[in-house]
């Protein structure tokens, strides 16, 4: 009798925990990830081995099992390797799109002050009056990327295509037809080799190398566009990620720079800070140019409304919420909902 109720108890403690892992495994949402957490579930359900207890006067042992060993769980899933691909439980292969960039649409956005009569020192690249926008329009994100090849370099790095692209729409303006205001459009090629470093109580876990685009697809006077080179470091800790980038831009012959000061109120390069948990993502975003003294610092913070759909704020303070607007100051503020996490 002592011996069933002790059964009894153990897997009652088990269904316990089974029900609690299973709830993370259904928040994972990249799939091969998600079905690994699954797969772990169900090795740890199937016992190894079975100790039985027996008293001194027992002759048999009783029908249900008292102790069951099992496997040990397996390691989880970081978010680098989620968003990356750094470990064998987190491969997918190639050609699968996944997250970049966090993917947003923020119905509620305004900024503190419109720049009517955007600028820049390249000639012809100034209109002649100003334009007629609302402080209050919609903000929306789209962000992907898909691996091209993986692998390389004894089995070390692997390719990446990325692609983000940011849409600024007046649709309140009702007497300017509603129309998008600025669209910034970026595609990248990202090489990704793994790493396993201890820094200062950090874990490094990648390092990138990237090209990236970024333009408006404007003609004058309003085009803008630039090229980076970039290098960005990965780095874990507990619930924490830091990404460092310092970027180079590639030089463009003067007749053909539409933004020659750009690097003065971009600088070169930025950090990210970001704290996940229990599906709460907050980041920091910072750049700054030491030699100018000009730069920005961008919030933001991702929360669960229900299984599907998050809640999206987005605070930003500096110049170059966009290309637009690489030279103009200003202070927005956003809310809306997210659709798929970056970092």
């Amino acid at each position: 009798m002592r011996q069933c109720l002790f059964a009894l108890a153990a897997c009652a403690v088990s269904a316990a925990a089974s029900a609690s892992a299973f709830e993370e495994c259904q928040g994972i949402k990249a799939d091969p990830v998600r079905l690994a957490c699954y797969d772990r579930l169900a090795m740890e359900a199937a016992p190894a081995s079975t100790v039985v207890i027996l008293d001194q006067d027992q002759k048999a042992p009783p029908r249900l099992p008292v102790v069951i060993q099992r496997p040990p769980p397996a390691s989880p899933v970081s978010a680098l390797s989620e968003l990356w691909e750094l470990d064998p439980e987190s491969q997918a292969g190639t050609f699968l799109f996944r997250a970049h960039n966090p993917t947003y649409i923020l119905p509620v956005y305004a900024t503190t002050d419109v720049n009517e009569r955007p600028s820049s020192p390249a000639p012809g690249h100034t209109p002649a009056q100003d334009s007629k926008q609302q402080p209050g329009e919609v903000k929306f994100q789209l962000s992907f990327k898909t691996k091209l090849m993986e692998d390389l370099f004894d089995g070390r790095s692997d390719l990446w295509f990325g692609y983000t692209q940011q849409s600024w729409w007046q649709l309140y303006n009702k007497d300017n037809s509603a129309a998008f205001r600025e669209t910034n459009y970026a595609p990248e090629l990202i090489l990704t080799t793994r790493v396993n470093y201890d820094i200062l109580g950090w874990k490094a876990r990648m390092i990138n190398l990237g090209f990236l685009h970024q333009s408006n697809g404007r003609d004058l006077p309003l085009s803008r566009s630039w090229n980076r080179v970039y290098a960005q470091a990965g780095l874990e800790k507990g619930d924490w990620v830091m990404l460092l980038r310092p970027w180079w831009r590639v030089p463009e012959k003067s007749g053909s720079d539409d933004n020659p000061d750009i690097n003065r109120y971009m600088g070169y390069g930025d950090a990210v800070l970001a704290w996940k948990r229990s599906g709460h993502v907050v980041s920091l975003t910072g750049r700054y140019n030491a030699n100018s003294g000009k730069g920005a610092a961008q919030a933001d913070w991702s929360f669960p409304i229900s299984r599907q759909l998050k809640g999206y704020m987005q605070l930003f303070s500096g110049y170059g919420d966009s290309l637009i607007d690489y030279n103009h100051r200003q202070t927005t503020l956003g809310i809306g909902v997210s659709l798929s996490e970056g970092l």
